[in-house]
Formats: C-alpha cells, structure tokens, sequence
C-alpha cells in the first residue's frame, strides 16, 4: 500500500489532480469496506477529486464531495500512514466553506511524513507506479513505461539512474511530457533491440 500511497500523492502534487486517484484506486477496492484503512484512501480520493472539481469551478460538486472526504476521514488521527490527515481536512473545510478560493490561493498539497512528496523523491516502485498513472491519464504507451521501470531498476543496481530521470521528468514536466516520453521510448526500444539481439544468438 505504501508505494500506491506515495504515487498517488507524487501525482496530486504534480498537479495531476484527476490523475491521482487511479493510484490509489486498485488498493482501495480491495480492502475492507469500512476499515481505517478503507476510510482513509476513500477520503484522499475524494478530496482529489474535490480540488479536480474546484479547479474546474463545479462549485457544488467540489461542496459535496469536501462533506463525504471529511466523513470518512473524520475516524482517523492526525497523521495517518504518514499523511499529515489535520492539513487535508483543513483544507477540506476551507473548500465546502468557500470552493471559490481555489482561484485566489494556490492548491493545497499533500504531505507525506512532514514533505511535501514530489516524484524525484520517490522510491523507484512508487516512481513505476506514478508514471504508469500519468501514461494512463494521457494515452500514453504503458508498456514503454513498464519496461522503463525495469531498466531503471536494473540500472539502480550499478549506481545510474537514466531511466528513472526520465520517469521523474514524465511525471512532472507536464508541458514537455510529449519531448521526454519520445526520449524514453527511443532509450527503451534500444534496450530491446539489444535483447532481442542476444535472444537471437541462442537460437
């Protein structure tokens, strides 16, 4: 759950509001309905999508669903998994008060053991899962991203980190996304190839 945590707040705090919750989600819908656990991811989610709504001025969609976060995060204690849970629910109140605020002060971010969690701060497993995320959100080829991942992690073993630069860039350069992702699949497919040449010499 920790990597699906991390992810899904790197991607809020890119401000990839929508995308967000499709880290949380396939963790979410596996656990207890009800369980503090449960609770929790299904108040985040909510408060994303509130921030998503606000951003878009659904000035009554955003109200509604800053009155659902605050119930299911109402159980917990102030810090939860490392999320700072006193600051969200701040916010959330701030946001059913007046959702209009959202244009005259900056979005709230997320934080994650006292930072302000960003994807050049994350583990490579929550990195491959937050850039899994954004290739989802936008089209983009997941495989090319999977394989990526593997590099990176292959890569970490002898100190570089290539791959996991560029996964960093993806998830955060959103008016460049496009220039770094054509970068990444360039690096990817000659990693393939080279495979693919040592796969033939065994045949």
């Amino acid at each position: 759950m920790d990597a699906a945590l991390q992810a899904g707040i790197a991607v809020y705090n890119a401000g990839e509001y929508h995308a967000a919750h499709d880290a949380w989600e396939a963790t979410w819908l596996e656990l207890d309905r009800g369980s503090d656990d449960e609770c929790f991811l299904h108040g985040l989610i909510q408060f994303t999508a509130a921030v998503y709504h606000a951003r878009n001025q659904n000035w009554s969609g955003c109200v509604g669903l800053c009155d659902s976060a605050i119930g299911y995060l109402r159980q917990l204690p102030p810090t939860y998994r490392g999320v700072d849970l006193d600051q969200v629910r701040s916010a959330l109140k701030m946001l059913k008060t007046d959702p209009e605020q959202i244009e005259r002060r900056p979005v709230p971010p997320l934080y994650y053991q006292g930072m302000r969690l960003t994807a050049d701060t994350l583990s490579l497993e929550a990195l491959s899962l937050a850039a899994k995320t954004i290739a989802t959100e936008y089209g983009y080829d997941s495989t090319v991203v999977a394989d990526a991942s593997s590099y990176a992690t292959d890569e970490a073993v002898y100190g570089r980190s290539k791959y996991a630069g560029l996964l960093t860039e993806f998830i955060l350069e959103g008016d460049r996304r496009a220039i770094v992702f054509t970068r990444l699949s360039q690096h990817v497919d000659r990693e393939r190839a080279k495979a693919d040449d040592v796969r033939g010499l065994f045949k």
